[in-house]
């Protein structure tokens, strides 16, 4: 099932800032040309993160962007998120309006929107008490903001509705940094292993490298291939070296599903993907399948009877003790005397919890407002009350573990609440929780819900309608039928 990830105005714009500033901080210039650099990202044209329009911006901008991402050592990606208006979310209605459009709305919960509108406007137009009526758009945000929502009448259910490779020269790259560029691949073994089922598998390594330093940052192998494992295996390599700037992948399954994705842009880590049919752009990481099969392979060659455990176990060894403390050909010196020596981009690793967290991906549902639910990947799941009134509901989740899920804020991004499966054998007992209409609301609220409706009189706009037209003096233009009275 394909996902489309839902996003703010907020988010999108902090994911453009941050993509305009991302080069400097994994490859920070040389003392002296910070403004040079600036000033050269000044002149680019970009494009508008919401509308898609050509546009540029000044170096200052671009100046206070960089030293607001710089500043931050655990989230340069949240500072350069736009504000959030104070009075986002609020409508404001006159005590006595809102106090009738509650009544109107317990009486009529099935009109529309804009039919509960023109009987305001109706009933304005006859007490000029009430004061001016604020516009359409005002008073649909109230009553969705107070979840005075349009109830449907029951109905039948209807039914439900090349990629382009340029050429470019190729160059040998390297970056300046440690941390500032990592590389991620899987390979496949050229040797098979004895699975617990009893079956002969070809195992699949996950390696991660950084640019500079070379140094072997995690190495694992896994039966498959999946983002689970991906996610797995970079959540180490991130706890033992710290993290880093960039990342570069190919394009495969796993490196462009919304949970890794998802996760870097969390992280604030830049994903720079190879281009299509392009392997020499990641050739570091295919250099170093070449050293793993020629001599950690080799040596497991005779060995019978080989398991994935003893596999990852030796591999860690060889990685740890050979290859990143072995000299280097290209740099003279071994990975892990660069990876301590050279200067660094790297930032201290999250907590364990915080890492697992990251990579979920966060999409919309509509929630039932029959029983408070939604469903994920098959299974339901069960809103808290006192988030009954929202219409639609934002979630992160990763598809591999569905034991957490958490119902968020689209703007920051906080957490409001875990929310759990719908457990129906719990749900038997008959007992339930009784609902306070008080959760959640203002005082202001509380007194228009507990306002009792009067006798339900005629709407104010049918009885307008209904005095212009006796005013016009006309009798009534139909003929009632009169009762047969021969029979």
């Amino acid at each position: 099932m394909n996902h489309t990830p839902d996003r703010s105005t907020s988010d999108l714009w902090a994911r453009f800032r941050f993509s305009v500033v991302g080069s400097l901080l994994s490859s920070p210039p040389a003392r002296g040309g910070l403004k040079a650099a600036i000033e050269a990202l000044a002149e680019k044209t970009w494009t508008h993160p919401v509308d898609g329009r050509e546009i540029r911006f000044a170096a200052v901008t671009i100046e206070r962007w960089f030293h607001q991402a710089r500043q931050e050592k655990q989230d340069p990606l949240g500072v350069l998120r736009r504000a959030v208006r104070k009075d986002r979310g609020q409508a404001s209605l006159a005590p006595e309006l809102a106090d009738h459009l509650v009544r109107q709305y317990r009486q009529h919960p099935h009109w529309s929107y804009q039919l509960h509108y023109d009987n305001l406007a109706a009933l304005v137009k006859t007490d000029h008490s009430l004061g001016p009526l604020r516009s359409y758009s005002t008073v649909r945000r109230y009553m969705q903001a107070h979840g005075l929502v349009r109830k449907r009448r029951a109905k039948p259910k209807g039914r439900a509705t090349r990629q382009h490779h340029q050429r470019r020269e190729v160059r040998s790259y390297e970056a300046e940094y440690v941390g500032s560029v990592w590389h991620l691949d899987f390979h496949h073994a050229s040797l098979k292993v004895l699975a617990e089922g009893g079956q002969w598998q070809r195992p699949i390594a996950l390696g991660i490298l950084d640019d500079h330093s070379r140094l072997c940052c995690h190495l694992q192998w896994y039966f498959s291939e999946t983002t689970e494992d991906l996610v797995h295996g970079l959540a180490q390599a991130i706890q033992k070296r710290g993290l880093p700037r960039a990342l570069m992948t190919d394009n495969g399954p796993a490196m462009i599903a919304e949970e890794f994705v998802e996760g870097l842009w969390r992280l604030s880590v830049v994903h720079e993907k190879t281009l299509p049919y392009s392997p020499y752009q990641n050739g570091k990481q295919e250099a170093f399948w070449a050293t793993l099969e020629g001599r950690l392979m080799e040596m497991l060659e005779g060995i019978p009877k080989l398991t994935l455990a003893f596999l990852n176990e030796a591999t860690q060894a060889w990685a740890e003790v050979e290859y990143n403390r072995a000299e280097h050909r290209e740099i003279k010196s071994s990975p892990v005397e660069r990876f301590a020596k050279a200067p660094d981009v790297l930032r201290l690793s999250p907590a364990s919890d915080a890492l697992r967290d990251a990579f979920r991906l966060q999409t919309t549902r509509r929630q039932r407002r029959s029983d408070g639910t939604i469903s994920l990947e098959g299974v339901r799941f069960e809103i808290p009350p006192r988030y009954r009134h929202f219409r639609d509901v934002v979630v992160r989740y990763a598809r591999w573990d569905l034991r957490r899920v958490d119902l968020v804020d689209p703007e920051s991004g906080v957490i409001l609440s875990p929310i759990y499966p719908l457990d129906r054998t719990s749900n038997a007992d008959g007992r339930r929780r009784a609902l306070d209409p008080d959760e959640g609301e203002t005082p202001d609220e509380r007194h228009q819900r507990s306002a009792q409706p009067a006798d339900i009189e005629l709407p104010p706009l049918l009885k307008q309608i209904l005095e212009d037209y006796s005013a016009t003096g006309m009798p009534p233009a139909y003929l009632p039928q009169k009762p047969d009275s021969q029979n």
